[in-house]
C-alpha cells in the first residue's frame, strides 16, 4: 500500500482487494488519459482520476502488441499551480519501473531540488522523438504529506518583510556568481554564513530555535524525493474525497522564496491553519514539467 494514500483522501484503504477494485475503477473511468510510444512494440499508458479538485491517483501501465494492458504501479498526485521554478531540469529514468526523477539546481533551495516527475508522457514522448534537451521549461511543484504541525508566525512588520526580501536578492546574486567561480562572492557568502552561525549559537540558548528560523526545506531520510519543509502559508483550500468523503487540506507555501502546493489529510494537520502562520511537516515532493508549445 503506498504511504501517500492518506494524503489524497484514503486513509482507511488497508485491504489489498479494495485496492485492485479502486486500480480498475481507476482504468475504466479515468478523467485523464495518456499515451504514447516508449519505443518498442508496447504503448506507454497512465490513467488518473480525480477524488477532489486537482487530487487523485494515477495508474501506469504498458499496452502489447495484442492491445492488452499490464499494469506496473500506481501513486497519489496532487496537481500544483502556479510556476515554482523556471531552472531547467534533467530528468532521470528510476531502475525498477518506468517513471522518473526530475532533478533542478533552484539558487533558492539552497540543495538539488529532486522530485517525482508526473508527467511522464510528454517526456517519453520527447524521449523518442530525439526532441531533448527541450529548452524554455517551467516547473510546477506540488507536495503530499502524511504528518504536520501548524506554527504561529514570526513577528515582521513591513520594513522587515522588505529588509528580508532584500537580502535575499542579494543572497541569490551572490549564489549565482559563486556558481560560475566568483573568488569575492564564494568568501562573502562563506563570512555571512560564518556571522550567522555565530549570531544564531548565541540566541538559541535564550531562545526557540522556531522564532530565529523562518522557513527551511531540507532533504528528509533516504528517498532522495522527501523533504522536511517550514513554510509560510500563502492560502488555504479545504477539499473532500467524492469516495471516502475524508476532507482535505490544500496550503499553498512559500519556503525559503520557493512557492508550491502541498496537500495533506485533515485527521494528519495539527493545528488550525491560517494564512501567515506556518507549516511544518515532511512532504513527498513530486513536479510537473511544463512545455512549451
Amino acid at each position: 500500500m503506498h504511504r501517500f494514500m492518506r494524503a489524497v483522501g484514503f486513509g482507511k484503504l488497508t485491504d489489498r482487494r479494495e485496492e485492485q477494485r479502486l486500480i480498475t475503477d481507476i482504468i475504466m473511468n479515468a478523467t485523464h488519459r495518456s499515451y504514447t510510444s516508449n519505443g518498442e512494440e508496447t504503448i506507454l499508458a497512465e490513467f488518473c482520476e480525480d477524488f477532489a479538485q486537482d487530487i487523485g491517483i494515477a495508474v501506469c501501465g504498458e499496452f502489447d502488441a495484442e492491445e492488452k494492458f499490464s499494469y506496473d504501479y500506481f501513486y497519489p498526485y496532487l496537481r500544483g499551480t502556479g510556476i515554482s521554478s523556471c531552472e531547467d531540469v534533467s530528468v532521470e529514468r528510476h531502475a525498477d519501473k518506468e517513471s522518473y526523477a526530475g532533478v533542478c539546481d533552484d539558487i533558492k533551495v539552497g540543495v538539488s531540488l529532486i522530485f517525482y516527475l508526473q508527467n511522464i508522457v510528454p517526456y517519453v514522448k520527447a524521449q523518442t522523438t530525439d526532441m531533448l534537451p527541450v529548452r524554455g521549461t517551467t516547473l510546477t511543484l506540488s507536495g503530499l504529506s502524511i504528518s504536520g504541525n501548524i506554527l504561529l508566525p514570526i513577528g515582521k512588520d513591513e520594513s522587515d518583510k522588505r529588509r528580508i526580501q532584500k537580502e535575499s536578492m542579494s543572497r541569490n546574486q551572490l549564489i549565482a556568481a559563486a556558481r560560475k567561480g566568483d573568488e569575492e562572492a564564494i568568501e562573502s557568502l562563506t563570512l555571512e554564513d560564518m556571522d550567522i552561525y555565530s549570531t544564531i549559537s548565541k540566541k538559541i540558548l535564550t531562545e526557540d530555535v522556531f522564532s530565529l528560523v523562518d522557513t527551511y526545506f531540507m532533504p528528509y531520510g533516504v528517498e532522495c524525493d522527501q523533504y522536511s519543509v517550514l513554510g509560510e502559508i500563502m492560502d488555504i483550500s479545504l477539499r473532500v474525497n467524492r469516495i471516502t468523503r475524508e476532507e482535505i487540506y490544500v496550503l499553498r507555501l512559500c519556503c525559503n522564496d520557493l512557492e508550491f502546493d502541498i496537500c495533506i489529510n485533515k485527521e494528519d494537520l495539527y493545528g488550525e491553519p491560517q494564512i501567515g502562520r506556518r507549516f511544518k511537516g515532511v512532504i513527498w515532493m513530486q513536479g510537473y514539467i511544463n512545455y512549451p508549445m
